[in-house]
């Protein structure tokens, strides 16, 4: 997974590699060149007593060591350029994927592994990237053209190359043979630790309202302290690297010397010589270890890359249309046509064989036990899911044939859960229509029964408005949800349990509010106190996914059993004749 991503990612920027490669093999070449020019200048200048052949020597060494310089400069400025452009487009890549999925893949994966897949994974492919770049391109250069270089120097001591290599190669390969499991726990660990901080921070009401603080600090001690020991036990083992690195260098250098030291007694080494073989040397082992060192890296990535490709070769159960219908022959209908739904997995479908239509210019309510699948049976139209079976069709159209935008310009959805995004008041009220005026806001504010807090905020349109709206009240944030579905002045309003948090007053007045508002639309509520939806046109009884009840609600305490337990449960006698 981990090469596939990098050809399909790399690939608008292989002019961009090929630059690093050139400047960084210039640069490479120019370093392998100073070793032999220092030699000269010690044979040649220093022991024969010829310091006229210095000065030129010198300034060579220095003309090449700016190459040098300005090769490796080039070469990682370019490598960082593409680098980050690998990760830019990949992140977008993991991004567009996850607002392609449905409800069924995002819970699925999750939010935690989905935010750590597009930032943490993502970043350890590009540091990888990064590092090919800066040291993996330099090291097989480095360690071919010092073999080579130092076989010219002498090769009478070309053996202590043999050993060194092989003795740091197999040592650090032993070490990142440890490595690489460890990585691939420390991925999963991280995504525990943002799972159980995720939930903490949600749930944090719950957690004091019920004084578990002692266990959530216990739970996420427990989590921070597996990854603790995962990171603790992979850092030992790198740690363990480098001084590896440098004993061998170390030993190798002072075994140059040894031996190096009788060649030259003999008089088969000049000193010069001996000295530029001991640099070659050292940069051969350097090599060696930035190879090795991006075998520590590799591992990594590899697991992240792998978790990268799950998202991304994860196909959504939501397909939309190619060539899907733009103007459908109806406005404002809405039909279920034996409709069920499974979730995968489940033994039992969630719906049933579930019919029934909702016409336009009349409000239609969903009620039912908790669980009764009233939340999915909505979710179906705008298609957060697909039906297993069955047909949905909104404006005369299944779902499935339309236009995204065709359909989802048709909806007015409150969600269940109300959710409100960083920014102000005006620009969640205008996530559905851009274009709105403030007077379009004003009324939606009216209607929505929610004119009167936002004139108390500071800024009133202007105010801002925190992530998730946690600086207003439940019930403020339902009625700032309601507000920007009527600014989007859809022809289908889906209501999914929307007045749940107002108090009896407030949904009386939303509710005669929202009769003259949505008189030309179709109107969905799903609803758990009947005294909200008495009063529709139609309503549907749900008991087990299945429709036990349809008809209005004097009609259904005469023919509903279900309907009339839900009604004598919350209603008093009176309240029920009425």
């Amino acid at each position: 997974m981990l090469i596939k991503l990098l050809k399909t990612y790399l690939r608008p920027y292989w002019g961009s590699l090929a630059l690093v490669v050139l400047l960084q093999l210039i640069g490479t070449m120019a370093s392998l060149a100073l070793p032999s020019l220092n030699a000269q200048i010690i044979d040649e200048g220093v022991t024969k007593a010829q310091p006229e052949l210095i000065g030129p020597l010198a300034a060579i060494m220095l003309a090449v060591s700016l190459v040098q310089i300005l090769g490796q400069i080039g070469g990682v400025y370019f490598g960082a350029r593409t680098a980050m452009a690998f990760g830019r487009d990949l992140r977008g890549a993991i991004f567009d994927r996850v607002l392609s999925f449905s409800a069924r893949e995002l819970n699925h994966f999750g939010a935690p592994t989905l935010i750590t897949r597009n930032t943490n994974d993502v970043v350890q492919v590009q540091m990888l990237v990064l590092l090919t770049c800066t040291m993996l391109v330099t090291a097989p250069i480095t360690a071919v053209g010092g073999v080579i270089m130092a076989l010219r120097e002498d090769i009478g001591l070309s053996w202590l190359i043999v050993v060194a290599v092989v003795v740091l190669a197999g040592s650090i390969g032993l070490i990142v043979s440890r490595m690489g499991p460890l990585f691939a726990v420390m991925q999963k660990r991280i995504d525990v630790v943002n799972r159980v901080l995720r939930e903490q921070i949600s749930g944090i009401r719950v957690v004091r309202a019920f004084v578990r603080e002692p266990y959530e600090a216990e739970r996420f001690g427990r989590a921070n302290a597996d990854l603790t020991d995962t990171a603790t036990s992979a850092g030992r083992w790198m740690a363990t690297l480098f001084p590896v690195v440098m004993f061998m260098m170390n030993v190798s250098s002072v075994a140059v010397l040894w031996f190096g030291a009788s060649r030259v007694a003999d008089g088969n080494l000049q000193v010069g010589q001996m000295m530029a073989y001991l640099t070659y040397l050292v940069q051969i082992l350097m090599s060696v270890m930035m190879a090795t060192f991006m075998l520590v890296i590799a591992p990594r990535a590899q697991v992240c890359a792998q978790r990268i490709g799950e998202v991304l070769e994860t196909e959504a159960s939501v397909v939309l249309p190619t060539n899907g219908v733009t103007e459908p022959p109806l406005a404002g209908v809405v039909e279920f046509d034996h409709v069920s739904y499974a979730y995968p997995g489940a033994e039992q479908p969630v719906l049933r064989d579930v019919t029934f239509t909702a016409e336009r210019g009349m409000t239609t309510a969903i009620i039912g036990s908790t669980g009764a699948g009233k939340t999915t049976l909505v979710s179906l139209v705008p298609r957060l899911f697909d039906t297993t079976e069955g047909t949905v069709r909104v404006a005369g159209t299944d779902v499935r044939a339309l236009e995204a935008e065709a359909l989802w310009s048709r909806i007015g959805l409150v969600p269940q859960k109300p959710y409100l995004f960083t920014g102000t008041v005006a620009s969640n009220l205008r996530y559905g229509n851009p274009e709105a005026t403030d007077q379009e806001l004003w009324h939606a504010l009216r209607v929505a029964q929610a004119e009167d807090f936002v004139t108390t905020m500071d800024g009133q349109l202007e105010a801002p408005i925190t992530q998730g709206g946690t600086n207003v009240s439940g019930g403020q944030r339902q009625r700032l949800s309601i507000a920007r579905a009527l600014v989007a002045r859809p022809e289908v309003y889906v209501f999914d349990d929307s007045f749940s948090a107002l108090d009896v007053a407030t949904d009386a007045r939303l509710r005669g509010a929202l009769q003259a508002e949505t008189r030309e639309a179709c109107v969905i509520i799903v609803g758990q106190r009947v005294s909200t939806i008495k009063s529709a046109e139609q309503i549907i009884v749900l008991d087990d996914g299945a429709v036990v009840g349809r008809g209005t609600h004097d009609q259904l305490l005469q023919t509903c059993p279900t309907y009339v337990e839900i009604v004598e449960s919350q209603l008093s006698a009176e309240e029920v004749a009425a």
